[in-house]
């Protein structure tokens, strides 16, 4: 009796060691015919992985505002930016001009610099998928961000805003930025072609929305709140931004504030409008042309200014039509794009 369980025992060891082989090759095979579209880690070095000619632009364009955000939430939390957290990124490109810490009460501050570390991975995210370009010039002085406010009201604000002065100040300053790279990704990701890139971009976005998500639900719960000392609401400075942003755009309705029209708000059934979509609730969507014209505080994606005084960087921003380049940059920048093969 005991032979007889021991063979039946021995026989059912052959059977599972036999499906476990059979397994390991099922899976092997499967995984051996997958398509490159699965690649072994999340962002896979572009060296090793060739992202389709026609996506290259259009993933290194958002690099322009992600040094932006980078910057702004490094300066607001801690003082400083890229070039102490990690000068390899800004590839040799400017310091910006005039950012400094904020006064942050403590959450406040916690929450930006989570932000600002998000924004590290980003670049780096971007960087191990395309090669990107060096750091434009930025301003992010507090003069930067009056004038955008002072277009805002149609007015100038006495005194000029600063952003830097207190929490509720960098939290509206804050509100003029992620929102912008959101509809800029939502735009880029159907003229993508790769897998990888739509994967990159679908995963930016992700994080984006959720950054602008927060930046609106803490001003949400203070809309009605009156911003010293203009006794402007911050409803209202939330409404005045998003119209500047949509004059500046020149395509439509984009960009909504705190609080609407019921007839704008979600199902056109209430006012109350936390996060800024179509008349499906759906996210809206932006091209880089578009986004040029509103960081630039020009209405012309060929007329530098605003955050970028010297213009973006990478083929989209310097090979708009008409683009006005002063000289030494365009010099330098022909001598760069000649040196990069952006096929490799």
């Amino acid at each position: 009796m005991q032979s007889i369980r021991s063979k039946s025992t021995q026989r059912q060891l052959n059977t599972m060691a036999f499906s476990s082989a059979a397994i390991v090759f099922i899976s092997s095979l499967v995984f051996s015919l997958l398509p490159p579209a699965y690649p072994g880690e999340l962002f896979v070095d572009h060296r090793n992985v060739s992202v389709p000619k026609s996506d290259v632009n259009l993933l290194e364009f958002p690099l322009n505002l992600e040094y932006l955000e980078a910057e702004f939430f490094l300066y607001g939390a801690l003082g400083y930016g890229l070039d102490k957290v990690d000068p390899s990124l800004t590839m040799g490109g400017p310091s910006p001009i005039g950012a400094k810490k904020a006064n942050l009460d403590p959450f406040t501050r916690d929450v930006i610099l989570q932000f600002a570390l998000q924004e590290v991975g980003h670049l780096k995210a971007i960087k191990k998928t395309v090669k990107g370009f060096p750091r434009p010039q930025l301003d992010l002085s507090a003069s930067s961000f009056a004038k955008v406010m002072d277009h805002a009201f149609k007015k100038p604000l006495v005194p000029p805003f600063d952003p830097y002065a207190n929490s509720i100040n960098y939290l509206i300053a804050s509100y003029v930025i992620p929102y912008v790279g959101l509809t800029g990704y939502v735009g880029a990701n159907p003229k993508l072609q790769g897998a990888i890139s739509k994967r990159l971009v679908a995963g930016l976005l992700g994080v984006e929305s959720g950054q602008d998500a927060v930046i609106r639900g803490l001003l949400y719960e203070r809309a009605v709140e009156k911003v010293h000392p203009y006794e402007v609401t911050v409803a209202e400075f939330t409404n005045r931004i998003s119209h500047l942003r949509n004059r500046l755009g020149h395509a439509g309705l984009k960009d909504e504030g705190l609080i609407v029209p019921k007839i704008l708000g979600a199902e056109g059934k209430i006012s109350g409008n936390v996060l800024a979509g179509d008349k499906f609730s759906v996210s809206y969507d932006r091209t880089p042309e578009e986004i040029l014209r509103i960081v630039y505080g020009s209405g012309n994606e060929s007329v530098p200014g605003g955050f970028y005084p010297k213009g973006g960087n990478g083929r989209i921003a310097r090979f708009s039509p008409g683009f006005q380049e002063p000289e030494p940059v365009l010099a330098m920048w022909c001598v760069l794009v000649k040196s990069i093969d952006i096929t490799e």
